[in-house]
């Protein structure tokens, strides 16, 4: 039977046919889907597995590798920059090895379409010394979670698994299979030189893990296959994930196919060993196309012989696109290029929905604070920089960390200046907490705005600790923000709706004066995503305000508020109201500093 899937679902599915007994995630773009399409298979197919979405990835790499120490399969699923989180435990794991089956599925950007980076997670494999497969379709990459959670058991190691955007989000009809019927029960046996090694134990580990590679880098299930078998020459192309769909289509519109050997790399790291030799003697020039760092490249040597990243051959920076490749094909056979770049298009930027909540919290922002330096962080409240409301964004957490950078930078001064912050729910309770902590030890004086909106909305809509449900819907404890604030010794804590502009300003304008004579004040701004369908609405929201016909066109709402509902005249003579998309949260009457914006009769 065959369905047509997402690349995420496909290798949710390839999770429930392999026998997973426990996946965990933290969302992130473009792995967010895996873990939700696995508790909705779950759902479906009344399996009993643990599904859910973790405080981030950290938690959920320990939870997942802890259910694979008992001897259960387990898989943790995160986007490139979420490996950065869970590289701690990442390392340690790769040391003391794993019972069960157990796979990291990293899912790379490269572009970035919706990232901080380009990063290439194999490098992180590389680095933490555990196997990498690197699937090239939706297709493969489901085939790819049954071999490697083949190759952890074979070797008693994690194996990672690197889909890229392209292949989580691309759609195929893909071969499913019964899911299968595992009967292994957990069982943990007590191995303390193993499960909590010390320095000296860690070194005889370490020296384990060696020749686990070496051995893998003889594992013929995961060698590389040369896709149009039986040609031979003297020049050969090597290639890897997505690159590989790309290349097998273009070389057959060049009609290179049945002149250039083609090899696909499944497991770029440790590269096999053999492969290499076997390159070095039947070939005197090597290209190497693969996303994003030239890994195999750096394994495969001789820069007389191979050419790629590392010669300049193949573009270091951004996603391999067909066009791309097929210039470098062209250049490497030395063949014409008919291949005409796209000219490029003036697009939108993008901008928070109309009627959201975070853009209230802004204006109120920077109406009580206009001279104010802005930290904030990763989440859709992010695009807060089109409303000069955002300075600075650097990684999950970091809003509160550079808020005190900021504060000891000018706390010597003679007139400080004012620092407010502001960072989502779920991102507050990744990464927010330890750098809120240190700021009231500290006594740092800056306003810190959580904007909660009882969701992970950049995501999808997952949930948080804070809104009492799970992965798959069941209820679960809720976890309260206010507490969670004041257990870290904060002494001014207030909540406020962004939908009452004057109210909010007056919270945070109160504290603004408690910070600057005491230490951090938190501000809870919230009211839920208009996106979020099982959140209730704001009893605030009414009909779309009219624009009457005092409106001369000044742009000031346009400029500085930024509603995608409110859209300016060709003349630039008056603004009007899309009434399809006005939410009707009413803001844009405190907005207009001429009142031309009134109340629906």
């Amino acid at each position: 039977m065959r369905r047509l899937m997402l690349g995420n679902e496909a290798i949710a599915r390839g999770l429930l046919e392999n026998g997973c007994a426990m996946a965990t995630s933290y969302p992130g773009t473009p792995a967010s889907e895996i873990l939700a399409s696995v508790a909705a298979m779950r759902t479906a197919e009344d399996v009993d597995m643990h599904v859910q979405w973790a405080v981030n990835e950290k938690v959920a790499l320990e939870i997942a590798y802890a259910g694979a120490m008992t001897g259960l399969r387990t898989a943790v699923s995160m986007k490139q920059v979420g490996l950065n989180v869970a590289s701690d435990p990442l390392m340690s794991a790769a040391y003391m090895g794993t019972k069960g089956g157990f796979v990291v599925i990293s899912a790379d950007d490269p572009g970035p379409h919706s990232s901080q980076t380009e990063q290439d997670s194999r490098m992180m494999a590389m680095m933490a010394k555990i196997p990498v497969l690197d699937p090239d379709s939706p297709q493969q990459a489901k085939e790819m979670i049954g071999l490697a959670f083949a190759l952890s058991e074979a070797f008693e190691i994690p194996v990672m698994v690197r889909p890229t955007t392209r292949v989580c989000h691309a759609r195929q009809d893909v071969a499913v299979a019964p899911l299968a019927d595992d009967p292994r029960q957990p069982e943990f046996e007590r191995d303390p030189a193993r499960w909590a090694a010390t320095p000296k134990f860690r070194y005889h580990l370490h020296g384990e893990l060696e020749g686990k590679l070496d051995a893998i880098a003889a594992y013929a299930a995961t060698a590389p296959v040369q896709l149009n078998a039986g040609v031979s020459g003297d020049r050969a192309v090597v290639v890897s994930g997505v690159a590989a769909a790309h290349t097998v289509e273009i070389m057959r519109e060049l009609g290179l196919w049945d002149r250039l050997p083609l090899y696909q790399v499944r497991q770029p790291y440790p590269l096999h060993t053999d492969f290499v030799t076997r390159l070095e003697k039947a070939h005197d020039a090597v290209l190497v196309i693969e996303e994003t760092t030239g890994m195999i490249e750096m394994q495969l040597g001789d820069r007389k012989r191979v050419t790629g990243k590392q010669t300049g051959a193949v573009p270091r920076v951004g996603e391999l696109t067909p066009e791309t490749i097929e210039r470098i094909l062209c250049d490497f056979s030395g063949q014409s290029c008919s291949v005409k770049t796209p000219p490029a298009v003036a697009g939108r930027r993008p901008t928070l929905c109309a009627g959201c909540p975070h853009r209230a919290s802004f204006f109120a922002i920077k109406k009580a604070a206009p001279r104010a330096i802005y930290t904030s962080d990763i989440g859709c409240y992010t695009l807060g920089m089109n409303l000069g409301a955002v300075d600075t964004v650097l990684c999950m957490g970091a809003a509160i960390s550079q808020a005190a950078g900021f504060y000891h930078a000018f706390k010597g001064q003679e007139k400080p200046r004012d620092v407010v912050a502001t960072i989502g729910d779920s991102t507050f309770f990744h990464a927010g907490l330890p750098a809120l902590v240190d700021a009231v030890s500290q006594g740092v004086r800056f306003v810190l705005v959580i904007l909660d909106n009882r969701t992970t909305a950049m995501t999808g809509n997952q949930p948080t600790p804070a809104s009492g449900r799970g992965a798959c819907g069941e209820p679960l404890q809720n976890v309260d923000i206010e507490k969670l604030v004041a257990g870290c010794g904060v002494g001014f804590i207030r909540e406020a709706d962004p939908y009452q502009t004057d109210a909010c300003i007056q919270v945070l304008k109160e504290a603004l004066a408690y910070s600057r004579e005491n230490g951090p004040a938190v501000v809870i701004s919230r009211a839920p995503c208009l996106l979020d369908k099982q959140a209730a609405r704001s009893k605030s929201m009414g009909a779309p305000p009219v624009v009457t016909d005092d409106c001369d066109g000044c742009g000031y709402c346009v400029q500085h508020f930024e509603c995608p509902a409110i859209v300016m005249a060709e003349d630039e003579s008056h603004v009007t109201i899309d009434p399809v998309l006005c939410s009707g949260c009413g803001v844009c009457l405190y907005v207009c500093p001429k009142q031309s914006i009134q109340p629906a009769e």
